[in-house]
């Protein structure tokens, strides 16, 4: 049994592959990047367009020692999903890529049969660890309101996408066949497009959609990917013949990466609205991710909990005779994010056993409490005066009613999932509202069948947005 766990060979290669390349210059060489990234996809964001528009990488490539005298070529390529990323990557024509977890699942075992480079995954850009992010919509005017509402209803994914892979686990789960839905390869944007004019029952998809298309007004969720109990993340992926021939350039990407992740975290609305610039991806649902609390957390370690999961989505992939044998821990190298952290003067192990996301802090200004549980709390967007805190959903939309009286504009008021913790636009919720002790009591929830639960156990009722925020108005605590 070799007694050298792979984590410490390839911390070896790392360094020989560094100590060598030493001796040998590249000075005056042309080094190409080219980096496929999926700038709509709103999780991967800070390692593909914020990196570009903020010039970080520029900032974290090595200069000196066998690269002095080099020249970059970095080549950004923008894709709406994961699979054509592959075959850039594939051609030799990406050397990076950025992807959901079943693509990158996919991208792993693709390359096995490249006789000139494999793919490793070498970071990690966003995940949530409950699997939200993915999920099914319908039209707001559909009768269906639970994902076994459209039994023989045509269901369009994109295939190959993570979302495609959060519909092929829900139906393994829940033991139905493969021809419960009408299932039907469409991309975002077609996919979008059909719902919209009810040409489909339902479509699923990865990030930002399944929130993007009933903020602007014409989808309902049903399904989200926090009900299949499996996480939910996208990664980077580079060709090996690349990294071991460049470390010290996969070490300065993953800086950057580390960079724009704090760049989003220290002012989450200007970064909303920049990024919604940059993708055309409304700022209020880039906040709805990547704000505090937001749906997803950025995180490059690549942590055992994603590693089980692709093994999960491998396994998935092989039950439906999509994929042969593929080991999914020899396809994961740490080594460089590892690396990216040490420089840096960073605890990799610390962040590696952390969940934690940044979370709403701050003065609840209408209830006249400080904020004590960020994930019963709320914010209102009020154009022109920011982000407000509030503590509590009762006090969220009680200040929400108070706003409204005083003819503000409000561009989106985000409240949290009472059962799942999920980060939620407060018009598109389900409130389950009671009255205890003569106080008025309202949990918000994503789904309906969750909001009727609730309301039964409590003695109170199910209301939709606008009864639930008449039901607030005045209401402080």
């Amino acid at each position: 049994m070799n007694p050298f766990r792979p984590s410490i060979l390839r911390a070896f290669a790392l360094a020989l592959a560094t100590s060598c390349a030493a001796v040998l210059p590249v000075a005056a060489e042309t080094i190409n990047i080219g980096i496929g990234t999926q700038d709509t996809t709103t999780n991967t964001v800070t390692t593909g367009v914020v990196i570009k528009e903020l010039k970080l990488l520029d900032k974290y490539l090595p200069k000196d020692g066998k690269y002095a005298g080099a020249t970059y070529n970095i080549e950004w390529q923008n894709f709406t999903s994961g699979p054509p990323v592959t075959n850039g990557m594939m051609a030799d024509k990406l050397q990076f890529g950025g992807m959901g977890d079943y693509p990158l699942v996919v991208n792993g075992y693709t390359f096995q049969s490249n006789p000139q480079s494999k793919s490793q995954l070498v970071a990690v850009a966003a995940y949530n660890i409950y699997g939200s992010g993915n999920g099914v919509v319908v039209h707001k005017d559909s009768p269906y309101y639970e994902l076994s509402d459209l039994k023989g209803k045509v269901l369009s994914v994109p295939f190959g996408s993570a979302a495609h892979g959060m519909i092929l686990k829900a139906m393994q789960d829940k033991n139905w066949p493969a021809d419960y839905f009408k299932l039907v390869s469409q991309s975002p944007e077609v996919g979008s497009t059909n719902l919209q004019e009810k040409k489909i029952d339902a479509h699923a998809d990865f990030v930002p959609f399944a929130e993007l298309l009933p903020f602007r007004g014409f989808a309902r969720k049903i399904f989200d990917g926090v009900e299949t109990n499996a996480p939910t993340w996208h990664g980077v992926v580079v060709r090996t013949d690349f990294a071991e021939k460049y470390p010290e350039v996969v070490v300065g990407y993953i800086k950057a990466v580390i960079e724009a992740n704090d760049w989003v975290r220290k002012n989450p609305k200007e970064a909303a609205e920049k990024i919604a610039k940059w993708t055309g991806i409304d700022k209020e649902v880039v906040y709805i991710f990547l704000g505090p609390g937001g749906i997803m957390t950025m995180d490059p370690t690549i942590k055992p909990q994603l590693v089980e999961d692709a093994a999960q989505d491998a396994a998935v992939l092989q039950k439906l005779g999509r994929m042969k044998e593929f080991d999914v821990k020899a396809w994961v190298n740490d080594t460089y994010v590892r690396q990216a952290y040490k420089e840096l003067g960073l605890d990799y192990e610390a962040q590696l056993k952390s969940l934690a996301n940044y979370e709403i802090a701050g003065d609840d200004s209408f209830c006249k409490v400080k904020i004590s549980e960020p994930r019963k709390a709320g914010e209102i967007w009020v154009e022109g005066e920011g982000i407000k805190p509030y503590s509590s959903a009762a006090c969220t939309l009680g200040a929400l009613a108070e706003l409204n009286a005083a003819g503000k504009k409000i561009n989106m008021t985000y409240l949290f999932d009472t059962a799942r913790g999920i980060k939620l636009f407060a018009t598109d919720a389900f409130y389950a509202v009671s009255t205890k002790d003569g106080k008025t009591e309202i949990q918000p929830f994503m789904l309906k069948a969750d909001a009727e639960a609730a309301a039964a156990k409590g003695g109170g009722k199910v209301l939709p947005f606008t009864d639930a925020l008449k039901a607030a108005s005045g209401a402080r605590g």
